[in-house]
């Protein structure tokens, strides 16, 4: 019996600038080797440069004399995104893709950023505001093409307005949703002011479905000593091709939504089959609590004061 390869056609990106964050593992590593194989200029901003160095030796060997490099970044960090966009701005080159890619997920007991926000609202989505306001004239001046990389997870639940930290009651996978829906929010609200305002940026929403990474495996710096069942579960069904995806497969939906020829605004480039947990990506309405345009305004205006980003009005 054979099985269809699940692909997509990536177009020449020679002469393109491409930022993707969490780059060096897992689907981020999937998606900066196939943007590089095509010839794009690939910028690879990690916490980790031992996992960063090895990811480029990984990328070089699937794509001789692939144009990619790495920076310094840790988006629990709000000085850190600042001093990446310090350098990314001193190079002065345009940016043609960038890929919000990188993210935490359930950490078991509540922990904060450097600046003291929740670490998945934190590092998921405010983070990514900040960087994206700091490389915002880079990105005008590349007529960029943004994708943030959301989860199946932002099909249901909200934003917990009254207590946006989790500071009074913690719940992981909440907490989890509430940054993956924030992030989509955000970049939803970010096509309508570029639309409006002739910024000249296209911002794209995906979402992987569901694959054997390290997103649930073992953290100890995030308090989870062991594997999670449900990456153990993940793992089982992506290994006999049943409903999961794999790293690879499951890269393809933000390749299709940060290099498609038409930028299509309020849809969500995610995989086709039962669930949208695997299969090969496709378009789909927005999930209910991304349909909120009130609510893409107000997470907006209130990561603009929690970060501090200074995001034009026009």
């Amino acid at each position: 019996m054979t099985t269809r390869t699940i692909d997509i056609a990536v177009p020449d990106l020679t002469g393109k600038r491409i930022v993707v964050t969490g780059g060096s593992d897992g689907i981020g590593l999937g998606i900066a080797t196939r943007l590089a194989s095509a010839g794009g200029e690939v910028v690879l901003p990690v916490r980790n440069r031992r996992k960063g160095e090895a990811a480029i030796e990984r990328i070089r060997a699937a794509a001789p004399g692939a144009s990619v490099s790495l920076r310094e970044l840790d988006l629990a960090s709000l000085a850190s995104v600042e001093a990446l966009g310090d350098r990314l701005l001193a190079e002065g080159l345009p940016i043609h893709v960038l890929v919000n890619n990188a993210g935490v997920m359930t950490p078991p007991e509540r922990q904060s950023t450097a600046d003291g926000f929740e670490l998945q609202l934190g590092t998921n989505h405010l983070g990514h505001v900040a960087l994206v306001a700091r490389l915002l004239p880079l990105l005008r001046d590349g007529r960029a093409r943004i994708t943030s990389q959301l989860s199946i997870a932002a099909r249901r639940g909200s934003i917990r307005w009254h207590d946006l930290q989790w500071e009074r009651a913690y719940d992981g996978m909440a907490a989890y949703r509430q940054s993956k829906i924030a992030m989509g929010l955000f970049a939803l609200e970010l096509e309508r002011r570029s639309r409006a305002g002739g910024w000249g940026i296209s911002s794209t929403l995906s979402h992987p479905g569901i694959a054997p990474t390290s997103l649930l495996s073992a953290r100890p710096e995030l308090g989870r000593a062991t594997d999670t069942r449900g990456v153990r579960i993940i793992r089982a069904l992506s290994a006999r091709g049943l409903l999961a995806g794999t790293p690879r497969t499951a890269g393809l939906p933000a390749l299709r939504a940060a290099t498609a020829e038409r930028a299509t605004p309020d849809v969500l480039h995610a995989p086709g089959g039962p669930g949208h947990l695997g299969g090969a990506p496709r378009e789909h309405r927005l999930y209910a609590p991304l349909r909120d345009a009130e609510a893409a305004r107000r997470i907006w205006e209130v990561s603009e004061r929690l970060t501090g980003a200074a995001l034009p009005t026009s």
